[in-house]
C-alpha cells in the first residue's frame, strides 16, 4: 500500500522529511537515528501521512506541539475526502486512536494539544486526585456503573444515559453541565435532588440554565468550573476526592466526597459533562458548621475519614 508522508514545523510550515529543510531544523545532515521519530518526540513536529486512497496517519507528541502546527494538520484534515484517521501519540509510550470522522479526528487533536490544567487552589477546597481506571475494579464503589456507561458509550450522550442512572440508583447524585467552547462558562443543565443538600432548595429548583459561578457561594462554583472546563477540553474523565467548605444559609456546609467527571459529546458544539459524587460520610449525617475551623481542620477530618 503506497504511503506519502510530510512533516509539519513548530511554526505550521510543510517539509518532505528526506528534504534540506528538514535536516537543517534537525540541524544535523547524516543523522545515524530514526529522525523523524526523533523530530517528532523532541521538536515538536507533527507526521502527516496518507495511507493508500483511504487512511490518513497523524503522529505527535502532544506536550511538546506547538498550535500554529496543529492548526496547520487541522486544516489540511478539513475538506478530506479520506475515510479513515489514526492518530499516534506518545508521553511515555506510544498510543493510537482510530475514527471515521475527520471532524472527530479534529476535535480529538484539540483536546490531546489542550494547555496542561493547573488546578486552582482554595483555601476552603483541597484536592485529591484518584486514579479513574481503579473504579473497574472496586465493586463497592457505584460509581463505577457511571464509569462503565461512558466506555461502552465511547463518550457519545444519547437517551438511553438517563434510565441508566435511574437503574443504577445515581440519577439524583448527578448533575449535568453544559460547556462550550471559547470564552463561555459552564451551565447547569440537570441537577439531582441530592445536591440540594448544599444548595438551597428555593435556588435548587430554579438553577437550571445558571453559570456554575452563580450561585450563593461563587467562590465555590466559580472553581469547580475550572476542573469542567478541563474535562471538556480535554475529553478525558476525571476522579477526585473532594473535601469543601461551602458557604450557605445559615450555616458553612462541610463536605469530603469522591467526584466523577465524565465528557459527553452531543454531536453539537456543546459538551455536557456529568458529574456523579459519592458521599464519604454517612448520608444521614447533617450539615455542621465550621465555626472558625479552616482548610487544617478538614485535613485532619480527610485522614480520619
Amino acid at each position: 500500500m503506497n504511503s506519502v508522508a510530510m512533516l509539519v514545523t513548530p511554526d505550521g510550515e510543510w517539509m518532505h522529511p528526506d528534504s534540506d529543510a528538514f535536516f537543517a531544523a534537525l540541524g544535523n545532515r547524516d543523522p545515524d537515528y530514526d529522525a523523524v521519530t526523533f523530530a517528532v518526540k523532541n521538536l515538536g513536529f507533527i507526521k502527516f501521512s496518507v495511507i493508500g486512497r483511504s487512511i490518513v496517519e497523524i503522529e505527535l507528541h502532544p506536550r511538546n506541539t506547538a498550535l500554529p502546527a496543529v492548526l496547520a494538520v487541522q486544516q489540511q484534515m478539513q475538506p478530506s475526502h479520506l475515510t479513515l484517521f489514526r492518530i499516534r501519540y506518545f508521553d511515555t509510550t506510544w498510543h493510537s486512536e482510530i475514527t471515521a470522522s475527520s471532524e472527530q479526528a479534529i476535535v480529538r487533536l484539540s483536546q490531546l494539544t489542550a494547555p496542561q490544567f493547573v488546578e486552582p487552589v482554595r483555601q476552603r477546597f483541597l484536592v485529591e486526585p484518584r486514579e479513574y481506571s481503579h473504579l473497574f475494579d472496586d465493586e463497592d464503589n457505584e460509581l463505577r456503573f457511571m464509569a462503565q456507561k461512558w466506555r461502552m458509550s465511547l463518550g457519545h450522550f444519547d437517551s438511553t444515559l438517563i434510565p441508566f442512572a435511574i437503574k443504577h440508583h445515581l440519577l439524583s447524585r448527578i448533575m449535568i453541565i453544559g460547556v462550550r467552547g471559547g470564552a463561555a462558562d459552564p451551565v447547569y443543565r440537570f441537577v439531582g435532588d441530592s445536591h440540594s443538600t448544599w444548595l438551597d432548595q428555593q435556588y435548587h429548583s430554579s438553577i437550571i440554565g445558571e453559570r456554575l459561578g452563580n450561585i450563593p457561594d461563587r467562590d465555590y462554583g466559580e472553581w469547580a468550573s475550572q476542573f469542567h472546563k478541563d474535562v471538556a477540553r480535554t475529553g478525558q474523565p476525571r476522579f477526585d476526592c473532594v473535601t469543601a467548605a461551602i458557604e450557605g444559609q445559615p450555616t458553612i456546609y462541610k463536605s469530603r466526597y469522591e467526584r466523577l467527571l465524565l465528557p459527553w459529546s452531543t454531536g453539537g458544539a456543546e459538551i455536557l459533562v456529568t458529574v456523579c459524587n459519592r458521599r464519604l460520610r454517612d448520608e444521614t449525617e447533617p450539615a455542621s458548621p465550621l465555626g472558625g475551623a479552616d482548610i487544617s481542620d478538614i485535613r485532619n477530618s480527610s485522614k480520619s475519614a
